[in-house]
């Protein structure tokens, strides 16, 4: 009997192999718990002696059937590995573990803002902090002809040290600069990237890895071509290849999918850093603390609770010079579709199962996919107009068309259908030329219920608010009596300032350094993944579409120095709720 029994869950499980290998994906994922405890069987009978020997038709057939449960677990499934690396290791484990691996950094785009604002400053100050591993060389890489020294010329300026140590800073960037050299050439030119490849080899060569960063700082016009270049021409030959790209990824869904397809028929997905800086930004980074270590938050982290979510990000300038980009993409793409997104999954999704980075990611995309798609209903949108000759208008800028219709303002509201969120409007607000600079996080709670200090004019909600900048802090509003012989009832407020309550936050580093540290030791926590950026575009795609049809209408008119469009407090009257008095 126990013979026969064996017999018949072998042809049982045949015939769902069977089964799977005909039904595809989809059939493969309704009898996933059953294929996966069975996968091991199917690899130990692939690479057992016996099959080794058996007739080529059985193995075909053994293999078939195999394919499409592994295909699902490659394409489907983000797993961790014990063995990676993870969000809270600690910097030291980090350093150890990276310190004796030689790297060569190559900026493409060298001569660009974005690599003299961001990149080489930040690559300074990993370098002056002793981050950095021992040996390593950063390359620039642009189409602009010059020498090494006017490369070091050229970033000199823009290097400088967070910490005022005048002696040590001074002999820090004469101990820098001749790590850094440059290297001119076209980036679909596989000649220029073969001499680049021969050059990095003169520098590894005295080492047994040697692993290669390439940092995009150009547009995303030239990805395609300087991936293909790096592709068949300066991949590392003996160690890790990483290619970091910036936003924007793409203008909406099908350029975006257009991108993916080139880069991931040339890179893997663990070769490819997106980097979104605000994902760097220390209250950001302190988010997933912040709610899963402690034990007060969890409890009232929900609709039953909480009465709405809002995310603000406040400039009090102009575009200022950016014009020519920022006219073509607007606030919703430059702000909400990346940025403050990628803020609202880490403050709405489930509790990871480790801090390692497919974890994390798995569930930020598990929130971001229950979230229903945007309609041009569910936004408000602004443009600013010109207050004085000091403040001129947005269509007062130079490059600026005069029947621009792009957004400077964008206020909207989320639904997400899930448990924990059902009913919670989720409010977000970006804009430009407003009262402050702010960016912030606040967590609205629910009227306490059956309130018994139902005072007129006191305070009706508590509100946990993450300042993300500038002053970096949390605080807790409560209501509080007033001290002395009065029953005043005020708002007060349970304060973590971090420059007050950590001698660290003086020298807390910029976001960039953050990630490309992460990025030389392997870390993706605090990047995004593929298809991560997809659902972000789905929920944006048809609404910014509609904003940008002949039909639509123009954005609201609002003062320069305002607090936006009137029309943004309406939006949130429509869901049952307000805006913040200080959003």
């Amino acid at each position: 009997q126990g013979c026969a029994g064996r017999r018949g869950a072998r042809g049982a499980r045949d015939e769902r192999l069977r089964r799977a290998g005909r039904g595809g994906a989809a059939r493969v994922l309704r009898l996933r718990p059953v294929l996966r405890m069975e996968m091991g069987d199917v690899v130990a009978a692939l690479e057992s002696p016996a099959q080794a020997q058996a007739p080529a038709q059985a193995q075909r057939e053994v293999q078939d059937a195999a394919a499409p449960i592994k295909a699902m677990n490659e394409q489907v499934m983000h797993v961790a590995g014990e063995s990676d690396v993870s969000l809270m290791d600690s910097m030291h484990k980090r350093r150890a573990s990276a310190r004796k691996e030689p790297v060569s950094i190559v900026v493409l785009g060298a001569s660009g803002d974005l690599a003299k604002k961001k990149t080489f400053p930040a690559l300074f100050s990993l370098y002056y902090h002793d981050l950095l591993p021992e040996n390593f060389q950063i390359v620039g890489f642009a189409r602009r002809k010059m020498s090494d020294d006017e490369f070091r010329e050229l970033i000199l300026g823009t290097l400088k040290c967070r910490v005022i140590d005048g002696e040590r800073c001074g002999r820090k960037m004469d101990e820098f600069l001749p790590k850094c050299v440059y290297f001119a050439g076209s980036y679909d030119s596989a000649e220029a990237f073969d001499g680049l490849s021969r050059s990095l080899g003169a520098f590894e060569s005295q080492f047994e890895v040697s692993n290669r960063m390439f940092y995009f700082a150009v547009p995303p016009s030239v990805f395609q071509a300087a991936a293909t270049s790096i592709h068949n021409a300066a991949r590392a030959p003996r160690g890790w290849t990483r290619v970091v790209v910036e936003k924007p990824f793409g203008r909406d869904l099908a350029s975006y999918a257009e991108l993916q397809r080139s880069l991931s028929s040339i890179m893997s997905e663990d070769e490819i850093y997106r980097i979104d800086h605000y994902l760097g930004k220390e209250l950001v980074q302190n988010l997933m603390t912040l709610r899963f270590a402690n034990a007060v938050f969890e409890p009232l982290w929900n609709k039953h609770y909480i009465e709405s979510v809002q995310i603000v990000f406040k400039e009090p300038f102009g575009v200022e010079g950016r014009a020519g980009y920022f006219n073509d993409i607007g606030i919703v793409r430059d702000i909400m579709q990346n940025h403050l997104l990628q803020v609202l999954a880490l403050i709405g999704m489930e509790v990871p199962v480790s801090l390692h980075s497919e974890d994390i990611r798995n569930e930020k995309v598990k929130l971001l996919r229950a979230i229903k798609p945007l309609r041009l209903e569910d936004f408000v949108l602004g443009q600013y107009k010109g207050k004085d000759s000091k403040s001129p208008g947005y269509l007062d800028d130079d490059g600026v068309p005069a029947n621009s219709r792009t957004p400077t303002f964008a206020a909207c509201a989320f639904t997400i259908n899930n448990r924990r969120w059902d009913g919670v409007p989720f409010l977000m607000k970006a804009g430009k030329a407003l009262d402050e600079r702010k960016a912030e996080i606040r967590i609205v709670f629910k009227p306490t219920p059956g309130d018994i200090f139902a005072v007129p004019g006191s305070v009706r909600h508590n509100e946990l608010v993450i300042r993300v900048q500038p002053d970096e802090a949390i605080y807790l509003k409560i209501v509080s009596k007033v001290p002395g012989l009065t029953s005043r009832l005020e708002d007060a407020r349970l304060n973590l300032f971090y420059r007050e309550a950590w001698e660290e936050s003086m020298d807390i580093p910029d976001a960039y350094e953050r990630l490309i540290l992460d990025v030389v030791h392997g870390e993706k926590s605090l990047f995004i993944r593929d298809d991560e950026l997809q659902i972000a575009w789905q929920i944006f795609d048809g609404a910014l579409a509609s904003m940008e049809a002949d039909t639509a209408p123009r954005p609201d008119p609002y003062s320069y120095g305002s607090r936006g469009p009137v029309e943004a407090e309406r939006l949130a009257y429509k869901r049952g709720v307000k805006w913040s008095e200080e959003a």
